[in-house]
């Protein structure tokens, strides 16, 4: 590990956040697959299409996270029993609603930008640049299909409060 001039005791616990970001975005994936499948309705044009740039999006980062965490000189998680046990994220429904499955989204984007929030702290404590530097680019990225989402789901006559 001499080669990055990270001290391996300090990146241990960034390691291990990585792998709980890496549970979470393999069960964020599947969720994605899930809802691009079984979306119905007026709005299955529209979310049939978004989804399936989400979940292709999604199924990147999981092999990124992996290759940051074996950059750190770790191992990734790559068991769905494990997953399943460490992640935020929750399986849904094959049979939720169009609308309830964009919701369910917008919390897990919450669950996710907590997730990396905790990585970056530890990737900072451990002067850990590439891994903020590449969580940071992850951060961006889910705020802004947040907004799309949440401005998706917003009436007609809504809008947003004037800053």
């Amino acid at each position: 590990m001499g080669y990055l001039n990270l001290d391996k005791k300090k990146t241990a616990t960034t390691a291990k956040e990585l792998n709980v970001l890496l549970a979470d975005y393999h069960l964020y994936y599947q969720k994605l697959r899930n809802f691009h499948w079984n979306v119905v309705g007026n709005n299955f044009f529209d979310l049939h299409i978004k989804f399936e740039d989400m979940y292709e999006d999604a199924k990147l980062k999981v092999d990124e996270i992996a290759e940051r965490i074996l950059t750190l000189r770790y191992q990734p998680t790559s068991n769905f029993t494990d997953y399943l046990k460490m992640s935020n994220i929750k399986e849904s429904s094959e049979d939720t609603k169009d609308t309830e499955m964009v919701k369910i989204l917008l919390d897990d984007h919450g669950k996710l930008l907590k997730q990396m929030r905790k990585v970056v702290e530890k990737a900072d404590e451990a002067g850990d640049e590439g891994t903020i530097d590449l969580i940071g680019g992850f951060i961006g990225h889910i705020e802004k299909i947040s907004w799309m989402l949440d401005a998706w789901s917003m009436k007609k006559d809504e809008n947003h409060p004037e800053a």
